[in-house]
């Protein structure tokens, strides 16, 4: 019997890189669930490897450890929200009207995933010793784009000259602070008439300008 080379053998299959991407969606989506409903300490890998449908050592496979998991899942929820507010977007190039669906995506994207609120909670509970949140982490690699936009307003007359990271900042709080608001108050407007609201008082303040209050007299 002729002997095979060691050169010679068979390459086993390469692993199907669509697959796995699938399964770490799966197993972070399940881990979602189970984090926000039962936190990062009580939670078990176990019911997150059930419903998945794979084994323990699947998960493992994955992620190192229960916490890694854990913070793999808040940040699979930080680029869902990216990929709604960029979906919400996409369809209008005026500046304005971009900030207004930027708004509305955002607060529909926690709206609709309140388990994703749970998450950031939870991180703040058991990761105080963090430098940053995953929250702030990708807020700031994803405001580029934001500010440039709000540069050309600036440019163009549209919106007073005064910092950009002053502005950003104060839409940014807003939206953050009624997003945690909503979830722990409820919401107690229809939700386009909340962001109606928001852009209101970002687009033209609370006070009356010069020539409203000389036609009132």
């Amino acid at each position: 019997m002729p002997v095979t080379s060691k050169s010679a053998r068979p390459v086993g299959r390469p692993p199907d890189t669509d697959l796995q991407e699938r399964r770490r969606a799966e197993i972070l989506d399940a881990a979602t669930t189970i984090f926000a409903e039962h936190g990062l300490a009580a939670a078990d890998v176990q019911e997150i490897a059930n419903k998945t449908g794979v084994g323990k050592g699947t998960v493992y496979r994955y992620f190192p450890s229960k916490e890694d998991l854990f913070l793999a899942a808040v940040d699979h929820g930080m680029r869902s929200l990216k990929q709604a507010i960029n979906a919400a977007t996409t369809e209008t190039e005026e500046p304005l009207e971009r900030i207004a669906q930027g708004v509305r995506g955002y607060l529909t994207f926690f709206d609709e995933n309140p388990k994703i609120v749970e998450l950031l909670i939870h991180e703040r509970a058991h990761f105080r010793d963090r430098k940053e949140p995953t929250y702030f982490v990708h807020r700031e690699a994803n405001l580029g784009p934001w500010r440039e936009l709000f540069r050309g307003l600036i440019d163009a007359g549209v919106v007073r000259d005064q910092p950009v990271e002053q502005i950003i900042e104060v839409i940014s709080g807003l939206v953050y602070g009624t997003m945690f608001t909503n979830y722990f108050a409820g919401r107690k407007s229809n939700l386009a008439r909340q962001c109606e609201s928001i852009l209101n008082i970002v687009f033209h303040g609370i006070l009356i300008s010069q020539e409203e209050a000389n036609h009132g007299k």
